[in-house]
Order: structure tokens, then sequence, then C-alpha cells
């Protein structure tokens, strides 16, 4: 049994494109290499919320929180008073712009879904309602400013080795220890699987090292 169970990974993991490059796309995390020096995005995790080929990408980071609370950001919203949670800085674009992403079962009207259940809020009217009903910091963040590539720009970086994409979950993107994300998830892309080339009639064993997920 354990031989035929060997025997049907092997020839799996010698098929072609067995550890194919993961691509950007809405609902994908960049994650910063070691070697991306900018310091606007050293150490850095962002979610990818708007991507198309032509047009270029959108992402806001999820990992960097300040220590400015959103009633401070938001004094002119009678809904924030109460929130003493941080905003977030989402990137170095336009830091005037505010958005918000939120968990929730049901899609808000006027909301983007990014993925599963994560929605992006730009709306204004819709972040008052938000913030009126109570939404807690582990279903909701604030940010100011965001991430933006031109058309080729983001695959010219990461043809540079500058980020590494995996699957986002909502998990990470609303930790409540956002310093902790970014050496977890470089833990994860620095996984290795290690093959013997495939040689005709010499199967390969795999030599795999595991990284557990977030908590």
């Amino acid at each position: 049994m354990v031989a035929r169970f060997l025997a049907a990974f092997l020839v799996f993991a010698c098929a072609p494109g067995f550890a194919q490059k993961a691509e950007p796309a809405v609902g994908t995390f960049l994650v910063a290499s070691r070697e991306l020096g900018d310091p606007n995005f050293a150490k850095t995790v962002i979610l990818v919320v708007h991507y198309k080929q032509d047009q270029g990408a959108v992402g806001i980071v999820v990992n960097r929180a300040t220590d400015v609370p959103i009633s401070r950001v938001f004094q002119d919203l009678k809904e924030a008073k109460s929130r003493m949670d941080p905003v977030y800085v989402g990137g170095p674009v336009e830091l005037n712009t505010v958005m918000a992403l939120l968990k929730t079962a049901s899609k808000p009207e006027n909301s983007t879904r990014v993925f599963n259940d994560v929605y992006l809020i730009s709306n204004k009217d819709l972040l008052k309602t938000t913030l009126a009903s109570g939404a807690e910091a582990s279903v909701f963040h604030a940010y100011v400013g965001y991430a933006g590539w031109g058309m080729g720009q983001l695959e010219h970086e990461m043809e540079l080795g500058a980020w590494h994409v995996m699957p986002a979950d909502a998990a990470t993107v609303f930790h409540s220890d956002p310093d902790s994300v970014w050496p977890r998830l470089i833990g994860r892309t620095e996984t290795q699987v290690a093959f013997i080339p495939c040689i005709p009639g010499l199967p390969r064993i795999p030599s795999i090292t595991y990284t557990p997920p977030l908590p």
C-alpha cells in the first residue's frame, strides 16, 4: 500500500507544472522578499485588491499598524468617536485616501469582494455604517493610502525577486499581532521541496520541511 502511494506521488511530482510559480491576482498576498530594500515596502505583506495585466495592480499593506486610533483620524465622524483600534498605513500612495477591509458573512452594499468573506470598503457612507455597526478590530481594519503599480510594473518586480505570491486568508489580514505576519509568511515562502532530478527508471524522493500555518 505504501509503495503504491509513493509511486503515485512520484508520478505526480515528476509531472510538468508540479511547482508552477504563483501569479498575482485579486485576493492574493504579495510578501516582500528579504532582499527588498525599499523602505516603503520592506517586510510588508500586501493584499491585492485590484489586478488586471493591462491596467496594473492596487494593494493594501496589511501589517503596518500605527499608534493613531481610528477616532483621531475620523474626528468628523461621530460613529468613530469610541474607536481606539489603530489605523494602518496601507501604502505610500495618496495618504489622504481611506479604505477599509471587513470580514462579514453577507456582502455589504457598495463594497467589493476581495476573497471569501472579506470585502473592500472605499465608500464614506458605507464606512460610517460599518463603524456604527460596532464591527470589532478582529474583522475590521481601516487604512490610509495604498500601494499601486502600473501595467507590467509588478510583474517586472516579481521577475527581479522582490515579491512572493501566496493565497490570502482572513486570519492573516486581521491578525492581532501585525508585526509577526511578515516573519511567519516569509518563513513559509522559504519552505523548500527538494527533488532528485527525474531520470527514466529512477524515482525521485521528496524531502519536505513544514512550516505551520498562522494561529
